[in-house]
């Protein structure tokens, strides 16, 4: 990797605070780029910008709910204003929980669908004219669960499948815009929000365990190349495309 490829540009991230967010905002400082961190944690978002101030970097933390639709508008704005560009929007922030499927709630419903497919697509609504000005990129992260039926996580697996279906879909509408819109489908990543999941009463153990990945889960860190290349110049033949990154998980 070009140690320097996001010089000169602006990149947004998601989930900023901590996980897979946090190692994507890193590596993109690392790589050049001025950041803005959005996360409804202000204080792991603050912790973010300053590791990256530590590397010589630029960051500003944006705290924001990016399940209020007027939050995203007001996310892209603050972050033009502040930075003067967006190059890279990266939607990593998410949601998860497992529930039985006759246990979920409407709101529980809602809060997955909010955070994992709304807020990715007015964020992406908002941030689409500065992005075709800049020939820029939006990355999505899924999850192989997009693509397997996942026992307990019915909502959350529907939601990433929406995730998937929105970034083709966004990518056919504006083929003939130079703006690129892809999605990445990790499978289990080792950070704090799978850590100790909580797991309802009386589920079935043998249906959650076809989902353990035979090579075990990522770290974050094992991830965030991909981003890049999808976000920048290496990635410029990749448009409307999901990349698995699930260490086999949805191969058979």
């Amino acid at each position: 990797m070009s140690s320097r490829e996001f010089d000169g540009k602006v990149v947004i991230v998601t989930g900023a605070a901590s996980g897979l967010g946090r190692a994507t905002a890193v590596a993109f400082a690392q790589a050049g780029a001025r950041l803005a961190l959005a996360d409804v944690d202000a204080q792991g978002l603050q912790e973010t910008a300053s590791s990256i101030g530590d590397l010589g970097g630029e960051a500003v933390a944006l705290p924001t709910d990016i399940s209020d639709v007027a939050a995203c508008a007001a996310l892209v704005e603050a972050a033009h204003a502040r930075l003067g560009q967006i190059d890279v929007l990266c939607n990593v922030a998410g949601a998860f929980g497992f529930a039985k499927a006759t246990e979920i709630s409407p709101e529980a419903w809602n809060r997955i669908f909010a955070v994992n497919v709304r807020g990715p697509f007015f964020l992406i609504q908002a941030a689409l004219p500065h992005l075709i000005r800049a020939e820029g990129a939006v990355v999505n992260v899924a999850s192989a669960s997009a693509f397997l039926g996942h026992a307990y996580l019915s909502h959350y697996a529907a939601s990433k499948a929406a995730l998937v279906n929105l970034t083709k879909s966004l990518a056919m509408e504006f083929i003939d815009q130079p703006v690129r819109i892809n999605a990445i489908a990790p499978g289990g990543i080792n950070t704090a929000m799978t850590a100790t999941p909580s797991v309802p009463e009386g589920i079935d153990f043998r249906l959650l365990g076809r989902y353990t990945p035979l090579r075990g889960s990522s770290e974050p860190e094992d991830l965030t190349d991909l981003i890049l290349v999808l976000a920048g110049p290496r990635g410029k033949a990749i448009h409307g495309a999901c990349l698995n990154a699930d260490r086999g998980i949805t191969a058979g």
